[in-house]
């Protein structure tokens, strides 16, 4: 009786959270990150709100959770997206992970930053992981004609060995342009031509040629990608793109969100782009252009300080490099919405260094799987096995390759580390996020009634007021000065209101008036993402 009162105990704390009697021990489902996403909202009622942004297709909810002390909209406020695309598992957990890091541990940062937090914007995508066939999906429910055929979803996968896995096939033909690596035959390669290579193998997706028409699972249950289905650079009648940018309940919804968020200085996203690890470089032509498509002189120096600030905290060898092919969320960020614009995959293979047994090799697959068998991580691949294809009746068709998921997602048990040092690094954006303040005031009686007021509006953020991208697009609210005044007073020199485009980062600006009359006068400066002061004068 005892025994089964302390494990019936036992198991209350653990679902209540009190303690953790298992350690996580996988990536959470869809049910399971909602299930964590309450209980933040509810164990922290004071500083975590929850709200549902919409509804998916797939009718699942796109949340956000605010992470504040105090109104949310009077601090400034980073924005922190995961699940851009829906076979990076491991974006929706350092977004999970980091609300639970700040609420349980980090809850002081609040009191001068508020957090938007949104982690994941494709849960219909992610929730391939979880099911009975396993592979990369990276589009909502949303059916659709990726081959433009006028019918939907007619060609998707088939798992031919049965192992609950797509993975690839490869075919014996003398006119494919894939040949097995000659470092190891697990991985196949394009054939070089111009080294007098020539190709043995085609290679596909696993599945059969539905619709007969060449090609192999082009028009499945593709759907719209949240990473391709955003503004800028759209890819027009490009599969998973959508129909125009900004179809997607979800990718609205987002949007109307950031945009209604005035004290929002910064997004961090975790997806394929890379400025963190790698920072973007300036080009002048690109940058002059009408549709500017390159990072702007000052924000590629602040990009540069980002960088540094991150590698400092993640080591970036072996980093990728960014992937931007147009319709993404961080281009769209920096570009579009004209914030500072962050994005890390958040984790990537290391670098296999070679040993006695095993050499290095620069070929991403083989590393990925010299490292895994070294860390002794067991099912990241298929072996190759024979079998017979209908498309392919007189020739050797192979079935294998490396496991869906295990390239871009490390094993679960490394994710509190990842997750610890992102939040370091976020903890210190937001000691270095913009932050306005009033300093110097000087009141000077000059005589016959008048009193001169000088005072300094000082950046003491790292980070200025405004990118340079913000600062052209003439979105984001300039730096408001007021000087509010009684009656019988009069402003004799200097503006009763003035716009202030930036402020730089450790920048001063300085600011003065010429009142005549007695009394007091209040000054008011500041904008929503960099906060503001009041100051009291007396004249």
């Amino acid at each position: 009786m005892k025994l089964r009162f302390l494990l019936l105990l036992a198991g209350y704390f653990a679902l209540s959270g009190q303690f953790t009697l298992f350690s996580q021990q996988e990536y959470r489902n869809t049910d399971q990150v909602n299930s964590a996403l309450r209980t933040l909202a509810s164990r922290h009622g004071a500083n975590a709100s929850l709200k549902s942004l919409a509804t998916t297709t797939g009718n699942k909810n796109i949340w956000a959770l605010t992470l504040s002390d105090g109104p949310a909209d009077d601090k400034p406020a980073l924005a922190i997206v995961g699940g851009l695309e829906g076979n990076r598992l491991l974006s929706v957990e350092l977004s999970l992970k980091l609300a639970e890091n700040i609420l349980n541990e980090h809850k002081d940062v609040l009191k001068n930053t508020t957090f938007y937090i949104f982690p994941n914007m494709s849960p219909d995508a992610t929730e391939q992981y979880f099911r009975q066939l396993k592979y990369e999906r990276k589009g909502n429910a949303r059916k659709t004609d990726d081959d433009r055929d006028g019918t939907v979803n007619e060609d998707g996968f088939e798992d031919l060995n049965n192992d609950k896995l797509i993975t690839l096939i490869r075919v014996e033909d003398p006119t494919g342009d894939y040949k097995m690596f000659s470092e190891d035959n697990r991985v196949m390669v394009k054939a070089n031509t111009k080294k007098g290579e020539n190709g043995t193998h085609k290679v596909f997706t696993e599945g059969i040629d539905n619709d007969k028409d060449g090609k192999f699972n082009e028009d499945g249950e593709g759907g719209v990608i949240f990473n391709k289905n955003l503004t800028y650079k759209f890819p027009y009648f490009t599969p998973g793109a959508g129909e125009h940018p900004v179809s997607e309940k979800e990718n609205r919804a987002l949007l109307d969100f950031l945009y209604e968020r005035w004290n929002i200085y910064g997004v961090l996203s975790f997806g394929p782009a890379n400025n963190l690890s790698k920072p973007l470089k300036y080009n002048a032509a690109n940058a002059k252009k009408r549709v500017v498509t390159s990072v702007l002189k000052k924000d590629e120096a602040l990009n540069k300080f980002l960088s540094d600030t991150y590698n400092k905290i993640v080591p970036p060898k072996n980093a990728p490099g960014s992937i931007a092919k147009g319709g993404g969320f961080f281009e769209w960020s920096y570009f579009h919405f004209g914030k500072l614009a962050m994005s890390t995959p958040g984790w990537w293979v290391p670098e296999f260094k070679g040993d006695s047994l095993n050499k290095a090799t620069k070929n991403p697959k083989l590393n990925f799987l010299k490292w895994a068998e070294k860390e002794g991580i067991q099912d990241v691949f298929v072996e190759w096995k024979e079998i017979q294809h209908p498309d392919f009746p007189n020739q050797k068709v192979e079935v294998g390759g490396i496991v869906p998921f295990k390239m871009l997602n490390p094993p679960y048990a490394m994710v509190d580390d990842i997750a610890k040092k992102h939040t370091d690094f976020v903890l210190e954006i937001a000691k270095m996020q913009p932050s306005l303040s009033l300093k110097n005031l000087k009141t000077e009686d000059v005589g016959s009634g008048l009193t001169r007021i000088s005072v300094d509006l000082y950046n003491q953020g790292l980070i200025p007021t405004h990118t340079e991208m913000g600062t052209r697009s003439r979105w984001l609210r300039k730096i408001n000065v007021v000087l509010n005044m009684a009656r019988g007073q009069e402003i004799i020199s200097g503006q009763k209101r003035q716009l202030i485009d930036v402020v730089k980062e450790d920048g001063t600006i300085h600011l003065s008036w010429l009142i005549k009359g007695k009394g007091n006068v209040e000054l008011q400066a500041g904008a929503p993402q960099a906060g503001t002061e009041k100051l009291t004068i007396k004249l």
